[in-house]
């Protein structure tokens, strides 16, 4: 479906779903805008600082090349996902990504209509490039495609098994460099 305009999009989620919070009269606390086209992995995102989006210091962007071939229920689940960050972060004031404010509200959301469902993680078409790395848990040996290193990152599976779900250095991932067969 081609690209539409967010506001009224916008507008009519804010009352459905969130109760006119995310504006102040008719306007929007944020701002919205289609990415440049450089937004090609994640459908979405909700940002904020110093910098962001003058004079708001915040904004959702939601990715030109992921929605735009999809059905309108893939922008409005987006969408309404990135307006429940908002929700989260400017009206009860958390700092959360995904966590229980954020999915009650989902949950909510999702019990409220049918016309599309809301979820922690987009399930869209993206191109896949290779990996350039493959992270190795040193106490299971779980290999993971990866590609960017990640700081600090432990096998989660070990984590949940031997820790109690806390995070432990004895599960800390090694990366080597992904290979063309891997």
């Amino acid at each position: 479906m081609p690209l539409e305009p967010l506001l009224p999009l916008f507008h009519r989620l804010n009352r459905e779903h969130f109760e006119g919070a995310l504006c102040r009269g008719h306007q929007p606390l944020l701002a919205l805008r289609w990415s440049d086209g450089r937004l090609r992995r994640t459908a979405g995102l909700y940002r904020r600082g110093p910098a962001v989006a003058p004079p708001f210091g915040r904004e959702i962007v939601l990715s030109k090349p992921l929605l735009d071939p999809l059905p309108r229920e893939a922008t409005e689940s987006t969408l309404c996902h990135e307006m429940i960050h908002a929700w989260v972060d400017l009206v009860l004031k958390r700092e959360e990504g995904h966590g229980p404010c954020f999915r009650q509200r989902m949950e909510a959301i999702n019990a409220a209509q049918k016309r599309f469902e809301v979820s922690v993680r987009h399930r869209f078409p993206v191109p896949q490039s290779s990996p350039r790395w493959i992270a190795i848990c040193p106490r299971c040996g779980r290999q993971t495609p990866y590609r960017r290193r990640m700081s600090q990152a432990a096998c989660r599976l070990c984590c949940d098994r031997h820790h109690g779900g806390r995070w432990n250095a004895s599960c800390l991932l090694r990366y080597e460099p992904a290979t063309e067969d891997s």
